[in-house]
C-alpha cells in the first residue's frame, strides 16, 4: 500500500461535460482577475503571474444545478479513492439523463491545479461501466509534458507512461496494470501497490489529503467536531473564541471521550458457549458551558450538546470543518452554507476564514443574497458565480465578472434581484 504524501496545492479550474445537469461543457475557475481588493487575504500567487482565489460562491434558483458543481468535485474525490473489487461494480458516474444520446455517452472532467508551483492537467472520461481515458500532464515549460495516459483497448485498461519522466520496471508496470480495473481510477490502483513513483505519488498524495468531504445541510458534523476537539486544544480555544466573538453566552466547551471497550458476555456453558466478545466503539459527549445572569450574579451552567439548538450545533461543526481546512490548507465545499445561520454570523464565518492566510480553498452554494451587499467590503466580484437552468434541463454556469459595467452598478444585490444577472426564480 502506497504511503500518502501530504502536498499543498490549489485548484485553478474545472471543466465538466455530461454530468448530472451539465450537458454541455462548463468551466468553473478560481483564477483571480486583476482586481486588487483583499488580495493579501483572498488571493494566492501559486506561480509567477498565476493568481488563484481562496473562495467562491454560487447563486442560483432552486434546482438550477448549484449543488451539481459541488457534486462533480465530490465525485472526483470519491472516484480517486474507490478501489473496485470486481469489474462488475459501477463507477457511480451519472450522465445528463434528459437526452437520449447523452445517456449513452461518457462523462468528461478536466481539472487544472498547482502543486508546489507546478501546473498539472488531469483528464477523465468514463461512463458507469468503465474508464475510456485518464491522463495526467504537467508543465515544466509552456508546453505540457505527458506523465501517463490510460486508455480502454479490447475492453482492458492500457497504461502508457512517459519513459523520460516516469521510471518503471516491467514488473512494476505489470503490478499497477493488474490492479487497475477498467472501472476504477489509476490513482486508486496505484494506492494498492508499493511502487515508488515520486512524480505521480505527489499528485496522488494531493488528491488523497487535499479534499475534505462535501458538507451538505443534512450532514451532521457534530461527531467529527467532537473527535477533533478531544485531540486538539488549539481547536477548543478557537471555537470558544468563535462563539464569544459571535456574542454567544458560551464560555467553555468540554468533550468527554469514552474509549473503545471489549465486553465479555457469559453464554450457556451447557452448550459449551463460554462467552461472546462485544466491542463498544469510542464515543464522545460534549457540553457547552453558558454564562447567564440571575439577578445580580453571573452563573455558569453546563448543557449537553443534544440540548443545544440546531443552529449552535451547526456552527460548532461548520467552524470545526473550516478550521481543519485552514490548518491543513485543504479544499472544502459547503452546500447551502447559510442553512440555520443568521446572516451576520455568516459574515463572521467568512471574515474569520479570510483572515487566516494560506492555500485553503472554499466553494459554497448559497441563497442568501445579503452577501452581495458586501461586494468590495468583504466579497470580491470575481468570487461570485451563477447557475441557471435552461428549458432543456441543462445548467448554464457563469461568473459575475462576465458582465460589463459592474462598476456603474450601485448595488449588486439590487441588480441581482431585478434579474440583471439571471439565476433567479422566474
Amino acid at each position: 500500500m502506497q504511503r500518502v504524501i501530504n502536498e499543498k496545492g490549489m485548484i485553478q479550474e474545472l471543466k465538466i461535460k455530461n454530468f448530472l445537469s451539465f450537458k454541455d461543457e462548463v468551466t468553473f475557475s478560481f483564477e483571480a482577475t486583476k482586481d486588487t481588493f483583499a488580495d493579501e487575504y483572498q488571493v494566492v500567487e501559486v506561480a509567477p503571474g498565476v493568481r488563484l482565489l481562496r473562495f467562491a460562491m454560487v447563486y442560483g434558483a432552486n434546482a438550477s444545478g448549484k449543488s451539481n458543481l459541488l457534486k462533480a468535485i465530490e465525485f472526483l474525490r470519491s472516484f480517486w479513492r474507490k478501489q473496485a473489487r470486481s469489474i462488475e461494480e459501477t463507477t457511480s458516474v451519472i450522465p445528463f439523463l434528459f437526452d437520449k444520446e447523452t445517456r449513452k455517452e461518457p462523462s468528461r472532467f478536466e481539472l487544472v491545479f498547482y502543486i508546489g508551483g507546478v501546473k498539472y492537467n488531469y483528464q477523465l472520461e468514463l461512463d458507469e461501466n468503465q474508464v475510456y481515458l485518464e491522463k495526467l500532464n504537467y508543465y515544466k515549460s509552456v508546453q505540457p509534458t505527458m506523465l501517463f495516459v490510460r486508455e480502454l483497448k479490447d475492453n482492458k485498461s492500457v497504461i502508457t507512461y512517459n519513459a523520460s519522466v516516469v521510471k518503471l520496471s516491467p514488473t512494476e508496470k505489470e503490478k499497477i496494470s493488474v490492479e487497475c480495473l477498467k472501472n476504477m481510477s489509476f490513482f486508486a490502483a496505484l494506492g494498492k501497490t508499493n511502487v515508488g513513483l515520486p512524480e505521480l505519488n505527489t499528485v496522488r498524495g494531493w488528491m488523497m489529503t487535499h479534499f475534505e468531504k462535501m458538507v451538505d445541510p443534512t450532514l451532521s458534523l457534530t461527531e467529527s467536531a467532537e473527535q477533533k476537539l478531544s485531540e486538539d486544544v488549539v481547536l477548543k480555544n478557537y471555537l470558544v473564541d468563535y462563539f464569544r466573538k459571535a456574542n454567544f453566552d458560551i464560555i467553555d466547551i468540554e468533550t468527554q471521550v469514552f474509549e473503545e471497550r471489549s465486553i465479555e458476555i457469559p453464554l450457556d456453558p451447557v452448550k459449551g458457549e463460554k462467552h461472546s466478545l462485544v466491542i463498544t466503539p469510542k464515543s464522545y459527549k460534549t457540553y457547552f458551558k453558558h454564562l447567564v445572569v440571575n439577578g445580580d450574579e453571573k452563573e455558569g451552567y453546563r448543557l449537553p450538546i443534544d440540548l443545544e439548538s440546531y443552529g449552535t450545533r451547526r456552527i460548532f461543526g461548520l467552524a470545526s470543518a473550516l478550521y481543519t481546512a485552514q490548518t491543513q490548507e485543504s479544499f472544502i465545499m459547503v452546500d447551502e452554507i447559510e442553512a440555520s445561520l443568521h446572516p451576520k454570523f455568516l459574515e463572521k464565518l467568512l471574515f474569520e476564514y479570510f483572515k487566516n492566510k494560506g492555500q485553503s480553498q472554499m466553494l459554497v452554494t448559497i441563497h442568501d443574497d445579503s452577501l452581495l451587499d458586501l461586494v468590495n467590503d468583504l466579497i470580491r466580484k470575481d468570487s461570485i458565480w451563477f447557475t441557471e437552468k435552461k428549458a432543456s434541463g441543462t445548467t448554464d454556469l457563469y461568473r459575475l465578472t462576465d458582465f460589463k459595467g459592474l462598476n456603474r452598478i450601485s448595488s449588486i444585490r439590487a441588480a441581482y434581484r431585478l434579474g440583471r444577472f439571471g439565476a433567479t426564480m422566474k
